[in-house]
């Protein structure tokens, strides 16, 4: 068998709001206000959607992604296992630490194409990491400022 393609994609963004704060916008719900078309589905209640053993699933296009929470530190790092038969799985840690601004942001995707058909998207996802972090970032500074009281 030929081998799958891997890519492991570090990047950093900057939240206004100290990481305390920030960590929410990382977890199942969290992202629910501010990544558009993102919905978790929770097969079991779940009041903690950070707690380690959580497991959610979404879908987004042709491919369902199964996640679980797989360790939290505090408010300072969250990490996820995911899958999506037949395309890519992997981890994707998430740290938060104090900056500046507020708080910078490290996200790591470590990812494996499932089959050799699902390498050339990998490549691609890879290729656009740098450009997806700044829309997240884009993307989180709205949501803030569209939450914020008048």
């Amino acid at each position: 068998m030929t081998p799958c393609e891997h890519v492991r994609l570090i990047g950093t963004l900057e939240v206004g709001m100290p990481p305390e704060q920030a960590f929410q916008l990382f977890t199942a719900r969290g992202e629910l206000a501010w990544v558009e078309g993102w919905h978790p589905d929770f097969p079991a209640d779940t009041p903690d959607d950070s707690e380690p053993g959580t497991v959610f699933t979404t879908h987004h296009g042709e491919h369902g992604t199964f996640w679980s929470v797989t360790s939290r530190q505090g408010r300072e790092t969250i990490a996820y296992s995911l899958t999506s038969p037949g395309d890519r799985a992997g981890l994707i840690i998430v740290g938060l630490r104090p900056s500046a601004s507020g708080t910078t942001v490290t996200v790591t995707h470590d990812l494996t194409a499932l089959v050799p058909e699902a390498d050339p998207a990998l490549r691609e996802f890879a290729s656009g990491y740098d450009r997806m972090l700044r829309q997240w970032e884009t993307w989180i500074a709205h949501s803030l400022r569209a939450a914020a009281p008048a």
